[in-house]
């Protein structure tokens, strides 16, 4: 087998390429040339939803009275979470863990451990839509017995419109520019050939450099939430799109 692929390749080789043929491709790609450009489009947003992480911890002299007594926390916590308005479905288990609980303790000027007891320890995650009411969600879990805390985490809930939009003006901004590189070369226009996409979703600031299109001015954002929110500032959220376009120029 490997004979005759050494065979056809020296074979393929063989065939001589004419200047004609390499002027004649050089002449079809000048004909229609192609343009790469690539185009990322931000749309900055108030996030509509957070998450926080909440967890209770007992301790008990053995692993089974600790998990029982945390089953208690939980239980009390997830109530306490439903009488403040979250439904089911936006409250979900994330851990159950039991450990050795050990102390150390000197004894005739050696230091060892002792086993103390176990520790049990329930997570919950939390989402809730009440971007206003956050601190008060606070308050109500800390009075429910949670001992660790973690969050918020903002987000947008359907980040579909948004990143339809972006994509909508990527689109625009990268015609236009692929034409401007079209009519600096002598071109009537452009084709469009192929579309890349890649997504991006973030909550920091996102520089892009390197267009020379005015940017399309954002639409309007929604009213700001109520100024009382206990130190709690939601920001912005940015979404967005990537698109990695190819033109035919065309006369």
């Amino acid at each position: 087998m490997s004979r005759l692929i050494a065979f056809a390749l020296l074979a393929f080789a063989s065939v001589p390429v004419s200047a004609q043929q390499i002027s004649a491709t050089l002449d079809q790609l000048a004909a229609s040339p192609v343009v790469t450009v690539q185009i990322s489009e931000q749309l900055r947003s108030p996030p509509d939803e957070a998450t926080i992480n909440a967890g209770t911890e007992s301790h008990a002299p053995t692993a089974s009275a600790a998990l029982a007594a945390n089953k208690l926390k939980t239980e009390h916590l997830i109530e306490a979470i439903r009488s403040a308005g979250i439904p089911s479905k936006d409250v979900q288990t994330e851990g159950v863990s039991v450990r050795a609980d050990y102390q150390f303790e000197s004894v005739n000027g050696q230091g060892r451990q002792r086993l103390a007891g176990y520790v049990a320890s329930n997570t919950v995650r939390i989402k809730t839509r009440q971007i206003d009411r956050l601190v008060s969600l606070l308050d109500t879990l800390t009075a429910a017995g949670a001992t660790n805390i973690y969050g918020p985490n903002f987000s947008i809930a359907d980040p579909a419109p948004l990143r339809a939009e972006a994509r909508k003006r990527a689109m625009t901004r990268g015609e236009s520019e692929a034409s401007e590189y079209a009519r600096n070369a002598g071109f009537r226009g452009v084709q469009l050939l192929s579309v890349q996409e890649g997504v991006s979703y973030r909550a920091t600031d996102i520089i892009i450099s390197g267009t020379r299109m005015p940017p399309v001015a954002a639409p309007p954002p929604p009213p700001p939430p109520p100024p009382e929110r206990g130190g709690i500032e939601p920001g912005q959220i940015e979404t967005g799109v990537t698109l990695t376009l190819q033109y035919r120029m065309v006369r």
